[in-house]
């Protein structure tokens, strides 16, 4: 059993950083991959970015390529995202989600957080 609890978001300029933390309970931890998703009103819920339970391997969304970097402290039980330049259109919930196969597609990763709100103001 793995508890997710998300943090870091909030409100800030187009422009501006963000770093979101998910941090995690639980002892196996360190043996899963780690994603985070996002989900704008009246949109669905969409893939931002992955990494594999060693931190080896990671997986962006095209949209956020090049501007968010996903990592992972096994030994804090936490995954971070850093979102820079951010922009309006990055403005959504986001979820960190834990599974035993790293993807981009939701249904493998089981547990997840409950979100954080990031709000991007033009």
């Amino acid at each position: 059993q793995v508890q997710l609890v998300e943090s870091g978001g909030g409100l800030v300029q187009a422009g501006g950083s963000l770093r979101l933390s998910c941090a995690a309970s639980g002892r196996t931890f360190s043996s899963y991959a780690i994603a985070w998703f996002r989900q704008a009103p009246g949109k669905e819920r969409e893939f931002v970015a992955a990494i594999s339970w060693s931190g080896g391997s990671t997986y962006y969304a095209d949209s956020v390529k090049g501007r968010f970097t996903i990592s992972r402290d096994n030994a804090k039980n936490t995954v971070y995202l850093q979102m820079n330049s951010l922009k309006p259109e990055d403005t959504a919930v986001y979820y960190c989600a834990a599974g035993p196969t790293l993807g981009t597609a939701s249904g493998p990763y089981f547990y997840w957080g409950q979100g954080t709100q990031v709000t991007v103001s033009s």
